[in-house]
């Protein structure tokens, strides 16, 4: 490997020990839980934390945990489910687009 190609040493962020230094950074907590936000463009629906949430697009129906792999998706009319802990709340969706980006969860609904 020549020495153009070598990654640079010290940088955060680069490398397996730049990647455990990112995930050290998050704790045990946010493992297991994500961010979510579902809202129109003039109510927001649901803000907070949540576990896990289901919901439906054309090829059926899916669920969604924390660290998800990044993805959009098209939502159908559905009955979207946030769950946390023994917690659950249910709205009821005619369609939207949801948005999952680093434990980051954004349904965009009435678009």
């Amino acid at each position: 490997m020549s020495d153009e190609a070598k990654p640079a040493e010290g940088v955060a962020g680069t490398g397996a020990i730049g990647q455990a230094n990112a995930k050290s950074d998050k704790s045990e907590s946010d493992a297991t839980t994500m961010q979510v936000k579902v809202h129109s463009p003039f109510k927001v629906y649901y803000e907070g934390v949540a576990s896990s949430i289901s919901a439906e697009s054309a090829t059926g129906p899916f669920d969604i945990l924390p660290e998800h792999h990044n993805f959009i998706t098209l939502l159908v009319p559905c009955d979207l489910v946030i769950r946390n802990g023994k917690n659950e709340e249910v709205v009821a969706i005619s369609g939207g687009i949801m948005h999952v980006k680093a434990d980051d969860v954004i349904v965009f609904l009435d678009v």
